[in-house]
């Protein structure tokens, strides 16, 4: 059994928000293991509902670059934030952005084709320094949009999103409003486009939850079913872009402003995939 360290009662207590004497002994009855213990401070009604969210192992810089149909987004990893703000490593993460547009996001042949400049900055710079991770967005028709939220020079910074909207409709309407979705997407952190694309054991898994939080209560099993539908349309709508409210206007959803630019364009839109980097973390979807 792993030992329940006060810096481990505070990496549970930061995810869950539940008190330090209810993550003591979360640990205690699920052998220090972070993610059980969650589960566990959930089932008891003692957590809110969070998604995973990993926590900052590194620093660095997002880049992303979007070019018409396509775009690319990386993350380039730094030991420090005061390298990271280094004019050379900023141009080493623009490069390194726009060859991961080349390389349709390998990861593999991007890391080749920087591998020596990467070692020359490491000795310049006496740090270390990598490419982490990057990825690609293309369509026939239509637009992909980025975002860089807070950046700390265009196109860089510690968030950054593409997201994907096929449509033959005015390519430039369609990429304003890819961007709209991008700067959502930053704050929001949605971890699919759509329902239908969420894996049916997460949903197994928050219905489990939501059952247990009843559990002793006598209700009647068509009661408690009826609860945890209801449940899982409010997770829907954390977790699933389409059914988020707007970060810009609640009263809208996703899906709304989506169906509002398809009427004003006069062409279907179809948002097919996003991508969402945060230094040190992951969400895609």
């Amino acid at each position: 059994m792993a030992e329940i360290t006060a810096a481990l009662v505070k990496e549970l207590r930061d995810k869950t928000g539940a008190g330090m004497m209810d993550c003591k002994k979360a640990l205690s009855e699920n052998g220090g293991d972070i993610e059980a213990s969650v589960d566990w401070l959930r089932k008891k009604g003692l957590a809110a509902a969070q998604r995973k969210a990993g926590r900052v192992a590194a620093e660095g810089l997002v880049g992303v670059v979007a070019d018409g149909t396509q775009g690319a987004v990386v993350e380039v990893n730094s030991e420090t934030d005061f390298v990271a703000r280094n004019d050379q490593f900023q141009a080493l993460v623009r490069d390194v952005t726009k060859n991961a547009l080349a390389a349709s996001g390998d990861v593999e042949k991007i890391k080749a084709s920087v591998a020596d400049r990467i070692t020359n900055l490491i000795g310049t710079i006496g740090e270390n320094m990598s490419v982490r991770r990057a990825s690609a967005l293309k369509v026939d028709k239509g637009a992909v949009a980025g975002y860089v939220h807070s950046a700390t020079s265009p196109g860089l910074g510690r968030i950054g999103v593409l997201v994907a909207l096929e449509s033959s409709g005015d390519p430039a309407r369609v990429a304003a409003l890819g961007k709209q979705i991008a700067m959502h997407i930053a704050a929001a952190s949605p971890i699919a486009v759509k329902r239908e694309d969420l894996p049916s054991d997460v949903l197994e898994k928050e219905k489990e939850i939501y059952r247990a939080q009843f559990a002793g209560q006598n209700k009647p099993a068509n009661v408690i079913d009826k609860i945890v539908d209801g449940k899982i349309e409010s997770y829907y709508a954390q977790v699933c872009l389409m059914d988020q409210p707007s970060v810009r206007d609640p009263g809208v959803t996703i899906q709304q402003m989506v169906a509002a630019a398809t009427a004003k364009t006069g062409e279907n839109i179809t948002i097919s995939r996003f991508v969402r980097f945060k230094l040190g973390e992951h969400a895609e979807g």
